[in-house]
């Protein structure tokens, strides 16, 4: 489906999705400044509370397959006003909660409406700006919103919580869902999907959603439980067997959920490894950086969400035309290898960083540099990896690219969390002060995720075709 909508109204319908996206974006992040809150309002046990935030990853990430697909048979459209519907209904409920049973139950469902939403916006943009020139501008838009959006999320949410309550970190999803849908029914083009009588392959969709549901559910708890423990192996091992039985599925039936014939593209197979690297630093960066800035050199809340303010805006001036044209100009390789080599030095000055620390010489350094590298190298990885694919399968793509970050940021963060754990459990065991030994725990963590963002970026220099593919 080619739109053949005006430029203006194209444009537009563009930040319409973005805002949509973003709200999704900010949902992943707003709630963990809030969490004290919660847990004193609504009487959470440590234990329980981390299922504020697991609820909702557990649906997010078991269904960006299944919703990517739908999205492609059914119209990528009519699943994004779909995804956008549950989401603000689910907000609203998160909001008016007065039981931990309701906010944990609402936020499975805004993870489901969520996942919708990220899966098919990248596709409704690929077929909004079928030009090289515009798509990439397009993208890095959509990129900036992607990778800015959770440290956006972190000063929204310091705000709003001190300012009112954390009610409202949810509460201000409703009017923005209710005019993203209006102008959603307004200016995407009505496009039936590709659907032609053909069902749904429900074997496929059930096995890896599934799958995706128990590694997403042995990850966020794989620190609680321990990595070791009986229940995260059996886990892990059932999420294997069930990936196993679906490709299996998927090499039969007549009209698969994910054609296998998608990894032997090489653009989308590197960008998906690239993605589940990529976004193993990211977490590294926006998760640990925050723990360093309000654990060791003792900022608020609402600080450390400043300290990530020159970091947006880089990236806000690479989503408006710099990113564009470094990709019309050098290709999707270049930019993309660059970005994460400057990333991974970035998160190498924060595992230098000190026990007394200052912002001008141990936080803006690192954040000016992975500023520059998230403008740079997020809108090649999502170029890459919807370049190869046919217009029938964007949906799918687009699901598969943001599975990867899912589940790379997800099993990141739990493997930077276990590292730095055990390291500041060492030295504490022998002797080391508090804050030192918490110090060099995020160090060891930082130094991870430069290694991540540092493979990814050879990896994408190796593997990446050099050029953009025209549409």
């Amino acid at each position: 489906m080619t739109t053949n909508i005006d430029n203006n109204k194209r444009w537009l319908a563009l930040y319409v999705l973005c805002a949509g996206v973003l709200m999704i974006v900010l949902d992943t992040t707003i709630v963990n400044v809030a969490l004290p809150s919660i847990r004193t309002d609504l009487n959470f046990s440590e234990t329980s509370l981390v299922w504020v935030v697991n609820a909702y990853m557990l649906t997010f990430g078991g269904f960006l397959l299944l919703g990517g697909r739908l999205g492609d048979l059914y119209g990528h459209r009519k699943l994004f006003l779909l995804g956008i519907t549950l989401f603000t209904f689910a907000s609203a409920a998160c909001g008016l909660a007065n039981s931990q049973a309701l906010l944990v139950a609402a936020r499975a469902v805004q993870g489901l409406g969520g996942a919708v939403v990220s899966a098919v916006a990248l596709s409704l943009i690929m077929n909004l700006f079928t030009e090289p020139a515009d798509r990439a501008k397009a993208m890095g838009i959509y990129g900036f919103v992607c990778a800015g959006g959770g440290s956006i999320g972190v000063l929204l949410g310091g705000l709003l919580t001190d300012a009112l309550s954390w009610h409202w970190i949810f509460l201000v999803n409703l009017p923005i869902g209710v005019v993203v849908y209006a102008l959603c029914v307004n200016l995407l083009p009505n496009a039936r999907g590709q659907s032609h009588g053909e069902r749904l392959d429900v074997a496929g969709a059930v096995t890896v959603t599934t799958a995706l549901m128990l590694a997403v559910y042995a990850i966020v708890n794989g620190n609680e439980s321990g990595w070791t423990s009986t229940q995260t192996l059996v886990l892990l091992a059932a999420a294997a067997m069930l990936l196993i039985i679906f490709i299996g599925i998927e090499a039969r039936v007549q009209n698969p959920l994910m054609p296998l014939a998608m990894f032997r593209l090489r653009n989308v197979a590197t960008s998906n490894v690239v993605g589940v690297l990529w976004a193993a630093a990211m977490f590294a960066w926006f998760f640990i950086s925050a723990l360093y800035m309000q654990f060791v050199l003792g900022y608020s809340p609402l600080q450390v969400g400043l300290s990530f303010l020159p970091a947006n805006l880089i990236m806000a001036a690479f989503s408006l035309g710099l990113s564009a044209k470094l990709v019309m100009r050098f290709g999707i390789r270049l930019p993309l290898a660059i970005g994460l080599l400057l990333a991974a030095a970035g998160l190498a000055l924060f595992a230098m960083s000190p026990v007394d620390g200052n912002f001008i010489a141990h936080v803006l350094p690192g954040m000016v540099l992975l500023g520059l590298g998230a403008g740079m190298a997020l809108n090649p990885v999502l170029l890459a990896a919807m370049s190869d694919v046919k217009q029938s399968e964007s949906g799918l793509a687009s699901g598969m690219v943001n599975t990867s970050f899912m589940m790379g940021g997800a099993l990141g963060l739990a493997i930077l969390a276990s590292v730095a754990s055990a390291r500041t459990q060492t030295l504490l065991a022998a002797g080391t002060g508090s804050i030192t030994a918490l110090n060099s725990g995020y160090h060891w963590a930082f130094f991870m995720g430069a290694v991540f963002a540092a493979s990814a970026g050879l990896l994408g220099a190796g593997f990446i075709r050099t050029r953009m593919q025209a549409a």
